[in-house]
């Protein structure tokens, strides 16, 4: 990614140089810087008001006890994930995350979940839980079902959107929380489907 951006960044210039746009280029990139400064304090005031209401939530203990209701679902999903391991617990907050649109709240658990997900397979390997063995350099089952459910994530209030609808002036921001809802809803329902159907075939 860093060469591909590198890339259009370095063509850009050199397209705007021959064709005498330089000053335009030039200004475009310093516009730019300063809508890139006020867009970063948005969405600062956005997230740290949902990563409040997140933390709030967490010690009322909403959020374990839809941790609890959420387990047959993360059951389903994840059938060769043992009952009470910690992968559980961090994919469950992900997913939650997610849900309420707090992307950034999402990712350390997101991380902390492969990161579980990596010492689930170490111990498939050397014997210490039952499950099909893979290479170190291919990803298990797991990492690719939770990689591409967190990137549909379906998302009741897609507040990065909202934030940057705000930032630009939108009349009504949160006019897109009934498209955001069905578009993540057929992505994840897609997202699902794909994963059990890929997962079926690797164990044929």
């Amino acid at each position: 990614m860093n060469y591909l951006w590198a890339g259009m960044i370095l063509v850009g210039i050199i397209f705007g140089a021959f064709n005498g746009k330089m000053p335009e280029i030039t200004n475009a990139a310093l516009d730019s810087a300063k809508e890139a400064v006020t867009l970063c304090i948005t969405m600062m005031g956005v997230m740290s008001f949902w990563v409040g209401i997140m933390e709030i939530a967490t010690r009322a203990g909403i959020i374990e006890s839809a941790s609890k209701k959420m387990r047959p679902l993360i059951r389903f999903l994840f059938p060769e994930i043992p009952e009470g391991h910690k992968a559980r617990e961090h994919i469950t907050t992900n997913f939650i995350a997610n849900f309420l649109g707090l992307g950034w709240a999402a990712t350390p658990a997101g991380l902390q979940a492969m990161e579980e997900l990596e010492k689930l397979e170490d111990d498939r390997r050397c014997g210490r839980v039952p499950g099909l063995v893979r290479p170190k350099s291919v990803a298990s089952n797991e990492m690719c079902t939770f990689l591409i459910l967190n990137i549909s994530s379906l998302q009741l209030i897609p507040v990065n959107v909202i934030a940057y609808r705000s930032q630009y002036g939108s009349v009504n921001p949160a006019a897109i929380v009934g498209a955001g809802i069905v578009a993540t809803a057929v992505s994840t329902v897609v997202a699902v489907i794909y994963c059990k159907v890929m997962d079926r075939n690797r164990r044929i």
